[in-house]
């Protein structure tokens, strides 16, 4: 039982399962949009355990898929199973029990969600090999993470709406954005093995400016959620308050100089979604 335990904790924490959220706030934000206000605490609470048991089952099934390749990657040869600290074998049925209590949650909301559940978890298991065949694959992982709002709405209404489908795209190049910035740490060494990736194919000066340009995109789309859904001004400060830090990441991190990315990354990214789905939680707050 200790080996269990101790097991089940070095998966968590290489899978950084703190980091889910990134995520969901706007998985939250796609609840609020859909309820007009705070949806029920059943529904927020079984969002909760889709969000965090989808993402657990991707981020582990990541590690597994990418075992070999991060033995190989100076930055990542320290990871618990290159490094040993973890054995293949359990980290699957890690994936496995996080996939069944993600099918489990989504049939706790509703039939289209328990319907849908096996798309998403293909969805969010195929990034692990995007970067195998395409250097877009930081478009399948912006996929991954851009489908949360759209299946919040679904799991509080039980239909879709195609207006929050406006936010799933921009959520996409968010992602997109920033995990284009976060594959110029491995430039060299995706070259070297014959990964592909925006860095690896077009060098770090374009896929800085492909970054900026994708984030760019992103607050356009967020500004067209404000007259899809008749936000007011406390969604257009939480619009300005994004593009400001998405501004600011841009400023820590250059193609010379790498050395602030975790800063850009985890904390800036992190404070992001969590600044965005406060300011439409006030918004449909206020607006009620």
């Amino acid at each position: 039982m200790q080996g269990l335990w101790k097991s089940t904790a070095t998966t968590l924490e290489m899978i950084k399962w703190e980091h889910s959220i990134f995520a969901l706030p706007f998985a939250l934000t796609g609840a609020v949009l859909a309820a007009g206000g705070l949806p029920t605490l059943r529904v927020l609470g079984w969002i909760l355990v889709c969000m965090v048991s989808a993402r657990s089952a991707a981020m582990a099934f990541n590690r597994l898929a990418d075992a070999d390749l991060d033995a190989a990657n100076p930055r990542t040869a320290t990871r618990a199973l290159p490094a040993g600290a973890l054995n293949r074998g359990f980290v699957l049925w890690f994936v496995l029990a996080a996939s069944a209590i993600f099918l489990l949650a989504s049939a706790m909301l509703n039939r289209e969600t328990l319907l849908l559940a096996p798309i998403a978890l293909l969805v969010v298991l195929s990034y692990s090999y995007a970067k195998r065949f395409t250097r877009w694959s930081h478009l399948v992982l912006g996929l991954a993470l851009g489908i949360a709002p759209a299946a919040a709405w679904i799991a509080v209404r039980g239909s879709l709406d195609s207006r929050i489908l406006v936010l799933t795209a921009a959520v996409l190049l968010w992602v997109g954005g920033f995990d284009v910035l976060y594959a110029c740490q491995d430039f060299e060494h995706d070259r070297r093995v014959g990964l592909n990736s925006i860095p690896q194919a077009f060098g770090l000066e374009r896929a800085f400016l492909i970054a900026r340009v994708m984030h760019l995109a992103m607050i356009g789309l967020l500004c067209w959620l404000i007259p899809l859904f008749g936000l007011g001004l406390a969604a257009k400060i939480g619009v300005g308050a994004v593009a400001a830090l998405l501004f600011y990441e841009h400023t820590l991190v250059s193609p010379q100089d790498l050395r602030r990315m975790n800063a850009a990354f985890f904390t800036l990214n992190g404070i992001i979604s969590i600044l965005f789905f406060a300011a439409i939680a006030v918004d449909r707050r206020l607006a009620r």
